[in-house]
């Protein structure tokens, strides 16, 4: 009944319109390891000197975004290699097993809970702001936040450019090279035509290695083009600095890419044998809903989401999402439309989750704060406390034991 398929995500891109300049600060980068600890980058410098990929590369830049060719040539005359980069994204010879509970248990930590507790009430009405323009609840933006740089903690220490260009012209001789090497040219692409039109020396970004993402929510240079706003008011897009620009530009992000308001993230579902068996057989992996609910539902699995109008739901397409760990039963639940658009920021569905989860849990815990500390009379209800975001989204429950 079931057939099992590969997993395919394209990630999507689009055209670019007109945008605020973008300012990055890097005056105070935050390093990638924990402070105090030095994070010693292999590099080789001017290999990209007198190379003819890079020269067809600097030609076709010449030609469609009317780049001046002598500055271009010097500019990559003085990128290094970065052999760090290269080893970094070289899997390991022996892959490593999936764990979705260690998985878990390395983002929903107290400290990033309360970070985002912090952060929350930081940035109350520009959360609450953004889910009345885009449709985003506050909790999945938090939680997004959160996992990629603790709110601005980690951001990475690569340089932007020496990294990015490694991997346009030298990603390592994998099986997915070719469709790697072009995702990242297209990146470096657009980072040059952003840091030009931005007028911001293209040698002093400094991001993530296996991306070369930037700033508190983490955008590749292609991302930053299409769907970076600016969100303070000052016309200028900051991602390392303004969090109100985060907080917007992912909620664009997520609006652009789909996002359902009112709709769920996951459904949970029941423990029992027949269910479990179905789970397992429709798991292929794909994350786009694809599964109507009724045939999944016809084959003998069962709901544990009481609240589900199964009914109105029936055509509801669903993806099997499964949660494996090693020496335990492997865990199932089922993927909504909103699922798949948290998969575009990542594509694993241990990623996607633990966003979710992670937003739950900040959430519920600025809840039973806010309410603790609420006057007698009850004018400082918890739904007044994260200005009515608590409701938006149809995700207000924080993930119970079995959920996590």
């Amino acid at each position: 009944m079931f057939m099992t398929t590969s997993p395919a995500l394209a990630q999507s891109t689009g055209s670019v319109g007109k945008k605020p300049p973008v300012l990055l600060v890097q005056s105070h980068p935050q390093p990638a390891v924990p402070q105090g600890q030095t994070f010693e980058e292999e590099i080789i410098p001017q290999r990209y000197a007198h190379n003819a990929d890079v020269d067809a590369f600097v030609n076709d830049m010449v030609a469609r975004y009317d780049f001046d060719e002598a500055s271009l040539h010097a500019l990559f005359a003085g990128v290094s290699y970065s052999a760090t980069a290269v080893k970094l994204v070289t899997p390991s010879p022996s892959p490593s097993v999936k764990n979705w509970r260690v998985y878990q248990s390395r983002f929903l930590d107290q400290v990033r809970i309360n970070a985002g507790v912090r952060f929350w009430r930081a940035n109350r009405d520009t959360l609450q702001r953004a889910y009345e323009q885009y449709g985003v609840p506050p909790e999945v933006i938090v939680g997004i936040i959160g996992v990629e740089t603790i709110y601005g903690r980690f951001m990475g220490n690569f340089h932007v450019l020496d990294a990015l260009t490694t991997l346009s012209f030298d990603y390592p001789n994998t099986p997915n090279r070719a469709d790697r090497e072009k995702t990242f040219r297209k990146n470096l692409e657009d980072y040059l035509v952003w840091t030009r039109d931005s007028q911001i020396d293209p040698t002093t970004v400094l991001g993530s290695y296996t991306s070369c993402a930037i700033g508190i929510p983490q955008f590749l240079p292609s991302s930053i083009v299409q769907y970076a706003v600016s969100y303070d008011g000052n016309k200028q897009i900051d991602l390392r600095t303004s969090q109100a620009d985060a907080i917007g530009s992912v909620a664009n992000y997520l609006h652009q890419n789909g996002w359902e308001n009112g709709r769920p993230v996951v459904w949970k579902i029941g423990t029992d044998i027949g269910s479990l068996g179905v789970a397992q057989a429709a798991a292929d992996g794909q994350p786009e809903p694809h599964w109507p609910l009724s045939q999944l539902l016809r084959a003998g699995l069962l709901l544990n989401k009481p609240d589900v109008d199964v009914a109105s739901e029936a055509g509801t397409p669903v993806t099997l999402v499964d949660l494996p760990s090693p020496g335990r039963s492997t865990e199932f639940m089922l993927g909504l439309k909103n699922f798949y658009v948290l998969t575009h920021y990542n594509r694993t569905f241990f990623y996607a989750l633990v966003v979710y989860q992670l937003g739950q849990l900040v959430k519920a815990q600025l809840q039973a704060s806010d309410t603790i500390n609420a006057p007698a009379s009850g004018n400082g209800s918890a739904n007044g406390g994260v200005n009515g975001g608590v409701n938006g989204g149809g995700n207000a429950a924080a993930p119970d034991a079995a959920s996590q």
